[in-house]
């Protein structure tokens, strides 16, 4: 098998891994639903964020961000102050509610993948996180924040831009 053909697999895989991600979504909190949740996960990990960043983050267009805060605002879960260094731009942050709530999903998130994967040994459970966070690293996202390059700024190298637009 060349090397094309593990890429194209991996690609086909990577693309059905939203058959994963709507399984866990179907056991958030009902009052919770996927997009406001993804608002609490990235606050969680990367701790307060202006509304660009966060969009970012989420790749979607601002408006859309600021409908799913407004949604975690309204339920308490996410809080807007002003940014010390720009007063006209506001910090989100979570709340204690939000905390709490973050907490549930990932409570939830855990048992239901204890319940899909419980007959996996615990040693491709382990290999399949490491993958997966190598994976995350390799798009220049560590986890703790930082990015490497900022969305729709990446670049093909030249062997395989060609390649890309076949």
């Amino acid at each position: 098998m060349t090397a094309h053909t593990f890429y194209e697999d991996l690609a086909r895989e990577l693309g059905s891994v939203g058959t994963v991600r709507r399984e866990l979504a179907r056991n958030l909190p009902h009052d919770c639903p996927p997009a406001p949740a993804a608002v609490l996960a990235l606050l969680g990990r990367h701790g307060e964020l202006r509304m660009t960043q966060l969009a970012d983050l989420m790749a979607i267009d601002m408006s859309v961000t600021s409908r799913h805060v407004a949604y975690a605002v309204e339920r308490g879960w996410v809080d807007r102050r002003p940014d010390p260094l720009d007063g006209r731009v506001r910090l989100l942050r979570l709340t204690g509610s939000g905390e709490r709530m973050l907490a549930e999903m990932h409570r939830r998130t855990s048992d239901t993948l204890a319940h899909l994967l419980g007959d996996w040994p615990e040693e491709d459970v382990a290999r399949l996180t490491d993958l997966l966070a190598r994976l995350r690293a390799s798009f220049g996202d560590c986890g703790c924040g930082c990015r490497t390059a900022p969305r729709g700024t990446r670049h093909l190298p030249p062997q395989h831009a060609a390649a890309a637009h076949d």
